[in-house]
């Protein structure tokens, strides 16, 4: 009876620690392993980060800034020289936007680091602005290109047949080693990096979205940063493969045709010959026998002189108008340049005004 007794209150005891110690060990470990997993499935990511450059960076001016990120999370900006620190407003799900304006006791450069921080329960994204707080069109020496700053050789991109979403651009840069390397994409939002595949050589694809309006000749900018300074170097390519580029230049061809021209005007001229002098004395002899016929006496005299020059003058007429003949001018304007040249014809040409024409070597030939 005594043994039986020891023997519950063991059992007693066992049940009492499975129930004390059990959530510790097997749902508490479940739960924290959780917690762990969404943490990393849901940590933040940082898209893209622009600025609107501005022309000089004086008190009152306003830097309107762009973050694209994971949504949902809390944005701040810290600029190098500034007195505070920004709040980005999430106006669109993963969408961030703010406005500084710079104040009399800021010192912000155009050089200045921006830095955008992106925090998501208990992570943080952090991401440096890749572009000149600057317009292109500053001084140079106002843009911190100085001496010393990190060089972009070459700036390559392998183009894509279509730039629907979906279709890849594979975009390589060559430069200084050791260096951080941002692409922007005109149409496309955000940027996006380059990671250093080898010393001095940044590659990466970029997956055309849905969203993106990127147009072939979009202007494509990569920024490389090292030991807090910048160089930007924009794309000297077309997007679009070199075939698709071809084939969708042909028809703009014609605008550039050195030899199209517009017929402006077909003119009709009379040209008529000199009488010479075998026109001028025949008419004149035969004019005389016949005033030689007129009267007698003086009078026969006065008649034939009259009629040798009566029939001088007809004589003359006569070889003028034996010798007139028809030429035609066709004036025709240039399309490319707006000039303007004559081409003669002996007979009818066939072209009327507003007929698209060909100048080959003085030959006129209708554009087909």
């Amino acid at each position: 009876m005594h043994f039986s007794k020891l023997l519950q209150a063991a059992f007693a005891a066992v049940i009492a620690m499975t129930t004390a110690f059990g959530p510790v060990l097997t749902g508490g470990a479940v739960a924290h392993a959780q917690q762990y997993q969404n943490n990393r499935a849901y940590g933040p990511v940082i898209n893209g980060f622009n600025v609107e450059e501005v022309r000089r960076l004086t008190p009152g001016v306003e830097l309107h800034f762009d973050m694209y990120g994971s949504p949902g999370g809390t944005a701040t900006l810290r600029i190098d020289g500034a007195t505070r620190n920004l709040h980005l407003t999430e106006v669109e799900p993963g969408q961030y936007t703010g406005t500084y304006t710079i104040g009399t006791h800021d010192r912000i450069r155009p050089e200045s680091g921006v830095t955008a921080n992106l925090r998501l329960g208990n992570q943080v994204a952090t991401s440096l602005l890749s572009e000149s707080l600057l317009q292109p069109n500053a001084p140079r020496e106002r843009r911190g290109q100085l001496a010393g700053a990190p060089a972009i050789q070459r700036f390559e991109v392998q183009g894509s047949p279509e730039l629907g979403p979906g279709n890849e651009l594979r975009f390589t840069v060559f430069g200084t080693p050791g260096g951080r390397v941002e692409v922007a994409i005109a149409g496309a939002r955000g940027v996006f990096f380059l990671p250093e595949v080898r010393p001095g050589e940044y590659d990466a694809v970029y997956t055309v979205r849905a969203s993106d309006r990127i147009a072939p000749d979009s202007r494509v900018t990569a920024t490389i940063r090292a030991n807090g300074r910048y160089t930007t170097s924009v794309l000297g390519r077309p997007l679009l493969a070199s075939g698709r580029l071809n084939e969708a230049r042909e028809p703009r061809q014609a605008r550039y045709c050195t030899n199209c021209a517009v017929v402006e005007a077909v003119n009709v001229i009379e040209v008529s010959g000199n009488g010479n002098y075998l026109g001028t004395a025949g008419g004149a002899v035969i004019g005389g026998l016949l005033g030689n016929q007129v009267g007698s006496g003086s009078g026969r005299t006065a008649a034939t002189v009259a009629g040798a020059v009566a029939g001088g003058l007809a004589g003359r007429n006569v070889q003028r108008n034996m010798n007139r003949e028809q030429r035609y001018e066709v004036v025709v304007r240039y399309a490319n340049s707006g000039a303007t040249q004559t081409l003669q014809f002996d007979n009818d040409p066939g072209f009327r005004q507003g007929d698209r024409v060909r100048v080959n070597n003085g030959v006129l030939s209708r554009d087909q």
